[in-house]
């Protein structure tokens, strides 16, 4: 048994797209493409059915791997409470990039959204809020047009209706494909959130995996409570650019989520388990009232 697993094993991660390999007898293995997950983190191997019914969690290092935009939203929100928001936005190609209008296309079908963000209004314990899910499956849930279109319309949603507003983060940054039209996104952003400040809201970031480059410049920063994930990670460049620029080396915990609480980037790290709840008790605090018991 422990013979055949290692075989599927190596297939697997040697190989991500094979579908079939030989073993010794020179006979042909199935392997199920989706039969093993292998942590990112600390290297450990599991069945994917275990990883899956632990909310994707490593059991062993507690690394939260990523989400699809559905799973965050089942794991978050009261059952059929969530309205969307702005569901058939799409972005334009504004610098005409090469096969960008494809690309999209292609993202659209694989994560069942037009976009990399999606926002909506919902319930969590019976707290009414607005919700933004940035899914990073999406072109690395890039920010062009489109998603800082989407977020700013979320915060203005949020303020005219006296709302809290909670952005569940993930993204590699702007995105190259819209040039400086991606750039522009990280100044329309902020003011939609100074503006809801301006008005005695809440905004509630919750950082996952992973959250850097202008998102991270931009809204994610700017909560007024800032969450995150065990181990995931947080930053702006990558490591090797940091150190090639300031010519020090880094600590070997840098950009995770425990180094950015210990130095003040976040205000708490939260177990998945407990991210309702949690949500849930920080609008209560605020003095939210629930819509229903």
């Amino acid at each position: 048994m422990l013979e055949d697993l290692f075989k599927v094993v190596r297939a697997r991660f040697n190989d991500e797209n094979a579908a079939e390999k030989t073993d010794k007898t020179g006979e042909d293995v199935n392997i199920p493409h989706d039969l093993l997950f292998k942590c990112p983190r600390c290297g450990t191997v599991a069945y994917m059915e275990d990883f899956e019914k632990n909310r994707k969690v490593c059991a062993f290092c507690n690394y939260h791997a990523r989400l699809t935009w559905q799973e965050r939203l089942q794991l978050t929100a009261d059952s059929d409470t969530f309205k969307e928001f702005d569901a058939n936005m799409t972005s334009k190609n504004p610098i005409d990039f090469p096969d960008y209008e494809k690309k999209i296309k292609e993202m659209q079908q694989k994560c069942g959204t037009r976009e990399a963000v999606v926002t909506g209004e919902c319930e969590i314990h019976g707290y009414k809020c607005v919700i933004g899910i940035m899914d990073s499956n999406f072109l690395m849930a890039s920010m062009g047009s489109v998603v800082g279109e989407k977020i700013t319309r979320a915060f203005e949603y949020g303020t005219k209706n006296k709302l809290p507003v909670i952005i569940f983060t993930a993204s590699g940054g702007a995105r190259m494909q819209e040039g400086t039209v991606s750039l522009m996104q990280m100044a329309k952003t902020s003011g939609a959130i100074a503006r809801h400040n301006q008005a005695g809201q809440l905004y509630i970031t919750v950082v996952t995996d992973p959250t850097t480059g202008g998102i991270n410049a931009s809204f994610a920063s700017l909560g007024d409570i800032i969450i995150a994930e065990p181990k995931v990670l947080v930053g702006f460049a990558g490591r090797r650019v940091i150190q090639d620029t300031i010519k020090q080396q880094l600590p070997d915990d840098f950009q995770t989520a425990e180094f950015m609480l210990e130095n003040g980037f976040a205000d708490m790290i939260v177990e998945r388990t407990m991210m309702r709840r949690t949500l849930a008790r920080i609008m209560k605090l605020h003095n939210y009232e629930r819509s229903r018991d």
